[in-house]
C-alpha cells in the first residue's frame, strides 16, 4: 500500500551515482505518495584500463554494480562465474554475460559465500577506494585470490540545490550506502555549515560511523540491502517522526 505524504515529510537527499539514485527514488515513490527527492551524486565512476594478472582464473569477485559494469567491458578476458555481493550486482553481472552467485548482503556475506564452496584462483575486480580486503582475507583462509583495480569513484561537489537544502531549516533524510559516500557527505556538511535537521539513514553501522556525528539523528537499516534501506525510510515516514 502506498502511504500518502504527510505535512511533516522531509526531503530525501540522494547522493548515489545518478542511475542508482533514480532507481532508489522510484522505489521510494512507490511506497510514499508525493515523496520529494533531491539528487546530488557524491561520486561518479571512471573506468580504468587494467592489466590483469595472468592466471587460470576460476571465478571473479564483484563487490559493486560498478565493478560488474567494469567487468563487462573486459568480459573476454574473464571466466564465466562471478561471486557477487548482492542481488543488484548479480543482475548487473548477468546482464554482462556472467553466471552470477549472489551473497545477498555485504562484504562479510560475500566472504562467507565464497568460503562455503571455495574455488580458486579468484580475481576481485574492485574500485580504487573499495574496502574490506577480500583477496587478502580469502588468501588467509587458504583460497588463492588476487585483485585488480577496474574503476575509480571520483568525488563530486554538492549541487547548489543540495547545499540550499542542507543549509535550510526543513528536515532532510539522507540515505547513505557506502563508507566513502558517508565520509564525503559528512565532510561536505561540515564544510558548508549545514543547519538542516538531518536524519542519516545508513546501510550499516560501519557506514553510520564513517559519516561522523554531524547528523541530528541516525537510523541503520536492518539488512545491508537497498530493499531494507527503502523499508527503513518508509517506516520512518509512517511513524511521523520527520527528522
Amino acid at each position: 500500500m502506498v502511504m500518502a505524504a504527510q505535512s511533516f515529510a522531509p526531503v530525501v537527499l540522494l547522493t548515489r551515482p545518478a542511475v542508482q539514485s533514480a532507481r532508489f527514488a522510484e522505489s521510494l515513490r512507490a511506497g510514499i505518495a508525493g515523496c520529494r527527492t533531491v539528487t546530488s551524486p557524491l561520486i561518479a565512476p571512471v573506468f580504468l584500463d587494467p592489466v590483469l594478472p595472468v592466471k587460470p582464473w576460476r571465478a571473479i569477485i564483484l563487490s559493486s554494480e560498478t565493478g560488474a559494469e567494469a567487468a563487462g567491458r573486459i568480459r573476454a578476458s574473464l571466466p564465466d562465474l562471478a561471486f557477487c555481493v548482492g542481488d543488484r550486482t548479480a543482475q548487473a553481472a548477468e546482464a554482462a554475460g556472467f553466471l552470477a552467485r549472489s551473497a545477498r548482503g555485504d562484504a562479510e556475506a560475500l566472504l562467507a559465500l565464497i568460503l562455503s564452496d571455495p574455488v580458486h584462483p579468484l580475481l576481485h575486480l574492485r574500485g580504487r577506494d573499495a574496502r574490506g580486503d577480500l583477496a587478502e582475507r580469502l588468501s588467509a583462509n587458504g583460497v588463492e585470490a588476487d585483485e585488480a583495480l577496474v574503476y575509480a569513484q571520483e568525488e563530486q561537489p554538492l549541487t547548489a540545490e543540495a547545499i540550499a537544502l542542507l543549509q535550510g531549516i526543513n528536515p532532510v533524510l539522507a540515505p547513505v550506502f557506502s563508507l566513502r559516500s558517508a565520509e564525503i557527505l559528512g565532510a561536505a556538511c561540515r564544510r558548508i555549515g549545514a543547519k538542516a535537521p538531518v536524519t542519516l539513514v545508513a546501510m550499516s553501522a560501519a557506514v553510520a560511523a564513517a559519516a561522523g556525528p554531524w547528523a541530528r539523528n541516525t537510523l541503520v537499516a536492518t539488512e545491508p540491502t537497498a530493499e531494507s534501506m527503502v523499508s527503513t525510510l518508509i517506516k520512518h515516514f509512517a511513524a511521523g517522526q520527520g527528522a
